[in-house]
C-alpha cells in the first residue's frame, strides 16, 4: 500500500528486511534541513487553508504541528537487515498468527461474506494483511500521527510526498472520521488496523457499518472493507488464484523465472514445473515464476493478483509473505525448505559492491542500499544470462567475481 517503511506486528520486523544475511547497513548520506522550520510552518497553513482545510481545525490540531527530532532519526536510521524469505515468512508467521487468522475469519464469516460479494476479495487475503500491519487490530504505534507527518512533510528527503499526506490527515478530522486524539499510529503517518496512509484513507475508506463515518481503527467492518476496496482498485480479480507453491526440474529455462514474464500454465507445465501441492491445470492461466531465493529455494506460480500484493507494498519479500500467508489461511501446507540449506546469501557489503558493479554496467538499481529489490533482481538476471550463468535473479559471489575479472 506505500512505498514506505512500516511498523509489522509485535514490533520485531520492518519492510526495510529483504533476502541476504544478517546485517546492517549503515544509512546513506541524508539532505540537511536549512529551512526555517516556523516558516515553512506558516506557509503550510495558508496552504491547508487554501485547499479547503477550516481555520476551527487547523487551530485544534495547531498545537500538534511541531517538528520531532526522533522522526529524523529514524527515518535516517532505517538500517537493511538482510533475511531470506523462508526466515522472514516463519518470523512474521510463527506463534500463533496462523490460527489466530483462521479464528478471526470464523469469527466474522457473515462479515467476510458480504465483503467478498461486493468487492471480490477472498477472506484469507483481506486477513493475511490485517495480520502482519497490524496484528488484527491489536497494534496500530505509538506515535502522534500529526507531528510525525509534520516533521516529514518539512523535511528534506521526501517533503513533497508528505506534505499532502498531512494535509489528507487534517481532511480525516475535518470530515468526522476521527478526532484529533484518535489519530495516532506509525512513526511515518500510517495509522489504523490496515495501517493506511492518510491519503489512503481518504481514497478508499469506506462506512461499511453504516454509521456514518470512515472508521478504520475501531470499526472492523470499515477496516475490513477499506482494504478490500483498495485491494479491489489497483486490480484484484474476482476468483483467481494469487500464489502456487510448485517445484521446478534442475534443466529449467532460469531466464524465464521472473515476476514481468508470464505464460500460460500449460507452457510452465511442458517445462515440467508441477504443483506441490493440488493440482495445476493445463490451461490458458498467466502466471510468472518466482523464485524468491533463487533456483535452490522454495518456487511459486505468481498469478495476475500477486502483483496486487505488490502494489499494496513494494518491499518484494514482505508482499510474497503477505500472499503466502494468505494461502497459509486457505488451507496450504508449510512451503518447502529442502533447498533453502544450499542457498548462498550475501553480506550487506557484498549486495552493495553488485549494486555498484551492476550500475556500472547500465543497469538501473535504484539506491545502492544493499537490498534485493526488484531493480537488483533484474540487473542480475541479466548478467546471469551474460555469463551464461542460472539466470534465476539471484546474487552470487560467483557472478560478483565474474563481474570483476576474476
Amino acid at each position: 500500500m506505500r512505498k514506505i517503511a512500516l511498523i509489522l506486528a509485535a514490533g520485531l520486523l520492518g519492510a526495510t528486511f529483504t533476502a541476504g544475511l544478517s546485517g546492517a547497513a549503515a544509512a546513506a548520506p541524508r539532505c540537511q534541513n536549512t529551512a526555517n522550520f516556523d516558516h515553512w510552518l506558516a506557509q503550510f497553513k495558508k496552504d491547508a487553508l487554501a485547499q479547503g482545510i477550516s481555520p476551527k481545525v487547523l487551530a485544534a490540531a495547531a498545537p500538534e504541528l511541531t517538528f520531532d527530532e526522533s522522526v529524523i532519526k529514524r527515518d535516517s536510521g532505517q538500517g537493511v537487515f538482510q533475511r531470506t524469505f523462508l526466515d522472514f515468512a516463519k518470523r512474521l508467521l510463527a506463534g500463533a498468527r496462523i490460527p489466530n487468522g483462521i479464528a478471526k475469519m470464523k469469527e466474522h464469516q457473515a462479515l467476510f461474506a458480504r465483503i467478498e460479494k461486493t468487492y471480490g476479495v477472498p477472506p484469507e487475503v483481506i486477513t493475511a494483511v490485517w495480520g502482519l500491519e497490524s496484528d488484527y487490530g491489536a497494534l496500530f504505534g505509538k506515535f502522534k500521527i500529526l507531528p510525525s507527518l509534520t516533521t516529514l512533510a518539512y523535511d528534506c528527503r521526501r517533503g513533497d510526498h508528505f506534505r499532502p499526506e498531512l494535509i489528507d490527515a487534517l481532511r480525516i478530522i475535518q470530515r468526522g472520521d476521527q478526532r484529533l486524539d484518535e489519530m495516532n499510529g506509525n512513526w511515518a503517518g500510517e495509522f489504523g488496523g490496515m495501517q493506511f496512509t492518510p491519503t489512503n484513507y481518504i481514497k478508499y475508506g469506506v462506512d461499511f457499518d453504516g454509521d456514518g463515518r470512515r472508521d478504520l481503527i475501531k470499526s472492523t467492518p470499515d477496516t475490513l472493507a477499506s482494504a478490500a476496496n483498495y485491494l479491489k482498485s489497483i486490480g484484484w480479480r474476482r476468483g483467481e488464484p494469487w500464489l502456487q507453491e510448485v517445484t521446478v526440474p534442475a534443466n529449467m529455462p532460469w531466464q524465464e523465472a521472473d515476476l514481468d514474464i508470464q505464460h500460460p500454465r500449460s507452457q510452465w507445465i511442458s517445462w515440467g514445473v508441477k504443483a506441490s501441492h493440488g493440482s495445476l491445470p493445463k490451461d490458458t492461466m498467466p502466471a510468472a515464476l518466482i523464485l524468491p531465493m533463487g533456483r535452490l529455494g522454495p518456487a511459486f506460480l505468481a498469478y495476475p493478483n500477486f502483483k496486487v500484493f505488490i502494489d499494496w507494498n513494494s518491499a518484494y519479500v514482505y508482499s510474497t509473505t503477505v500472499a503466502y500467508f494468505a494461502t497459509r489461511l486457505g488451507g496450504a501446507p508449510p512451503v518447502s525448505e529442502e533447498g533453502a540449506p544450499k542457498v548462498q546469501l550475501l553480506t550487506t557489503e557484498q549486495m552493495m559492491e553488485l549494486q555498484r558493479l551492476l550500475q556500472k554496467r547500465g543497469h538501473d538499481v535504484g539506491e545502492i542500499d544493499g537490498r534485493l529489490g526488484s531493480g537488483t533482481r533484474k540487473a542480475v538476471r541479466k548478467e546471469q544470462v551474460k555469463y551464461k550463468l542460472p539466470a534465476d535473479s539471484w546474487p552470487t559471489t560467483e557472478l560478483i567475481a565474474k563481474m570483476q575479472g576474476r
